[in-house]
């Protein structure tokens, strides 16, 4: 259990700075698409590495989602 909070912890970390990042450039252009789909790897070989199960895979795509999402928002204020 410590390790899937640690992953997801360091999901919505890795995704703030990319967040804030897609927030400066134009929605579906080569750098947005680079900056929304650039820490997914990282994620999952934490995630394999940690020996997390597939079925939290939905709990941590929705960590990302908030912590690109908190980044844009970051960047608008």
């Amino acid at each position: 259990m410590e390790s899937l909070l640690l992953v997801a912890v360091a999901t919505f970390l890795i995704n703030l700075p990319f967040g804030w990042l897609r927030e400066g450039v134009r929605k579906f252009s080569f750098l947005w698409f680079l900056y929304v789909h650039f820490p997914i790897p990282f994620i999952i070989a934490m995630r394999i590495s940690l020996g997390i199960p597939w079925k939290f895979a939905p709990l941590l795509i929705l960590i990302a989602v908030f912590g690109q999402y908190v980044g844009a928002r970051l960047r608008r204020k």
